[in-house]
């Protein structure tokens, strides 16, 4: 009877995923001292436009315009960084087709889209199976740890989809074959399903099924329902009827829906649909978040990927409900996703014959994270599952007892009720948490209230936290997966890594160091340290100033044409390796190609001394004799801009 009911009826198409663009690049609170602070985001564009290229550069940018909604302009930036290099990280490709579409650009944006579907990691059932062709060997693993039996209310029909209610088993049956004018459904020539309840007895046994409720009963099918814990609410799956009143689709086809009945003078009454039914798409299956704030259900409304998608919807407090969401590409497939069930624990087990099973519909569980994402999902393995269809389970984690569904070969009818014990708990629940501290990059400062934002691996923002006062910041995610985290904060620019996270269970760090939007200078500051200039690059033994070396000497001629009473001492360094004569020459004349090469491009000589300090006045230990990496000796190869005056 599932097949009929649930596949017909319930049939689903894929979503398109919603991606964040709101984030906002922060400002500075009050105006800047002309001579006190250094705008550094302009600064870089000031330096682009007038020639000097580099990838970091215009990805820093066209973030910035990018972040900051600026769409247009963010494309410019961006067309700059795919004409100096075309081999950037697959996210790139994305926002750089965005702002294509912004531009009106669509043929290219498509273009651009489809590099992008190539080098990222795509989700369906073949990317599946290519990431998991080891699958059967998972599931072997994950099989053994339940002993199965079949229940005590099989009839020759089909019986599915329980659910427990003051220590009664409430399933589904189309069972009731009495009566000259009982209505069949035409595709199994069995009855139309009805719910029935069975005591549970102290042995576990069940005692005699009767019918649960005449007022719930009707001419169609009634399955699959859930209970709040007071007992006085209940959700249920029946065809489009209610009232005496039969929906019909376009095609004129009665679909499914989910209803609310409460519970008064000990019977059920006021049935009424939910208002995010329609008479175009099936909604089927209630299943209750622990706190009973949350419905999740299984339907092909618009916004799904396959034949039968999961959704959930919240529960307001006034009993009102929110707008539905797709539980995402975790879960759901283009194939079937069906019959939730949560347990206390936060658990949601689901049957899919979309994800890698053992034949049919197959069931899976994954935890629900405290921030509403999804751990890995896992198959239960046999016995549970079999080549055919399993489906429905139900667990009581005390007792770790519950029932399932399956039309397994052996079964009493059409589908049938099975229960089972967990004799080992499945080592599904992998927890991680994902944390970091965010601070000053220059000062090393603690930096608190920082807006710090989540999101998955395809920029749906998932949660929005503030860095506490030590400025430390954390989120529950799942294991095995990708996020990015974007951190935000006022005067200083926004920043934004990607992270995968282990498939075991742990913590993992990630921390965040931030510039100054504005950056301070003063007398005594080194404008290479504002700018994160580590050296100056010049060829082996030359003096000559590099492509590379005239991008970051062009960011500090900017800033001494923006403060013109600014006055710089130029200091080269060398590294210890080579004589101490040789050292003091070739610094020297390092210095002052330096400041040949400032005054070319339009400084005043004199605004600029400098000097070449040879090996004098190393950082570290490396002096001659002692043994020192390529690393440590090139933080003494170092190029200094100390402002003298302003």
């Amino acid at each position: 009877m599932k097949k009929n009911i649930i596949y017909a009826a319930v049939i689903l198409l894929f979503t398109v995923q919603a991606f964040s663009q709101t984030a906002k690049l922060a400002r500075a609170d009050k105006e800047y001292n002309k001579y006190a602070y250094i705008d550094a985001i302009k600064t870089y564009e000031r330096v682009v436009e007038k020639g000097y290229k580099s990838a970091d550069l215009f990805q820093k940018i066209g973030n910035a315009y990018y972040f900051n909604a600026e769409l247009a302009k963010a494309n410019k930036w961006y067309t700059e960084l795919f004409a100096l290099n075309a081999d950037q990280d697959p996210e790139y490709y994305y926002r750089y087709s965005q702002t294509l579409k912004a531009v009106g650009d669509y043929d290219k944006a498509n273009e651009v889209l489809a590099k992008f579907t190539q080098k990222s990691n795509t989700d369906g059932r073949g990317k599946l199976y290519v990431s998991n062709k080891n699958y059967l060997d998972v599931i072997k693993q994950n099989s053994g740890r339940y002993t199965i039996d079949n229940s005590d209310i099989n009839s020759e029909y089909s019986d599915y989809g329980s659910a427990l209610y003051n220590n009664k088993l409430v399933f589904t049956s189309s069972r009731d074959t009495s009566g000259f004018a009982r209505r069949k459904f035409q595709w199994t020539g069995q009855s139309f399903t009805s719910l029935y309840t069975a005591e549970i007895n102290p042995d576990g046994t069940l005692g005699e099924p009767e019918k649960f409720s005449k007022k719930i009963d009707s001419k169609f099918h009634e399955s699959t329902p859930v209970f709040t814990k007071d007992g006085k609410t209940m959700y249920f799956t029946r065809n489009n009827y209610n009232d005496g009143k039969k929906g019909k689709d376009t095609k004129k086809v009665t679909l499914l829906k989910v209803y609310k009945a409460t519970m008064e003078n000990d019977k059920w009454t006021n049935v009424t649909e939910l208002p995010f039914n329609s008479d175009d798409y099936s909604v089927a299956h209630p299943a209750l978040s622990p706190d009973e704030k949350t419905l999740y259900f299984a339907s092909d409304m618009p916004g799904s990927i396959g034949q039968s998608d999961l959704f959930k919807v919240k529960i307001n407090a006034d009993g009102t409900f929110g707008t539905p969401e797709n539980l995402g590409n975790k879960i759901n497939t283009e194939s079937k996703e069906t019959f939730p069930f949560i347990t206390d624990k936060n658990e949601l087990y689901f049957a899919s014959d979309g994800q890698l099973g053992l034949g049919g519909l197959d069931v899976f569980v994954t935890q629900i994270q405290q921030d509403g994402t999804l751990s890995e999902v896992q198959n239960v393995g046999a016995p549970v599952n079999s080549s055919l269809d399993d489906f429905a389970l139900l667990i009581d984690t005390k007792s770790k007892t519950g029932f399932f569904s399956s039309n397994r070969e052996g079964g009493s009818g059409y589908d049938d009720i099975y229960k089972f014990k967990e004799d080992i708990e499945l080592p599904h629940i992998c927890e991680q948490l994902l944390t970091g501290i965010v601070t000053d990059s220059e000062t090393a400062a603690i930096l608190a209230n920082a807006k710090v934002t989540l999101f998955d691996k395809s920029f749906k923002s998932i949660k929005v936290i503030a860095s506490d006062t030590a400025g430390k910041y954390s989120f529950e995610v799942a294991c095995g997966e990708s996020y990015y985290v974007r951190v935000e904060m006022p005067e200083y620019t926004t920043k934004e890594q990607h992270i995968s996270i282990p498939k075991t269970s742990g913590e993992t760090d990630l921390p965040f160091a931030l510039e100054k939007t504005v950056k301070t200078v003063t007398v005594g500051s080194d404008l290479a340290k504002t700018f994160n200039i580590e050296i100056i690059y010049f060829d082996l033994d030359k003096s000559n100033i590099r492509e590379d070396a005239a991008i970051d000497l062009a960011k500090i001629i900017d800033v001494m044409k923006q403060y013109p009473n600014m006055k710089v001492d130029v200091r080269s360094h060398t590294d210890s390796r080579a004589s101490t004569a040789y050292n003091d020459k070739l610094s020297e004349r390092r210095a002052k190609a330096t400041i040949a090469f400032m005054v070319s491009h339009g400084i005043d000589a004199a605004r600029l001394t400098g000097k070449g300090y040879g090996e004098h006045q190393l950082v570290n230990k490396c002096a001659d004799g002692i043994e020192c990496s390529e690393a440590e000796h090139q933080k003494n190869r170092r190029s200094e801009f100390i402002i003298v005056s302003m």
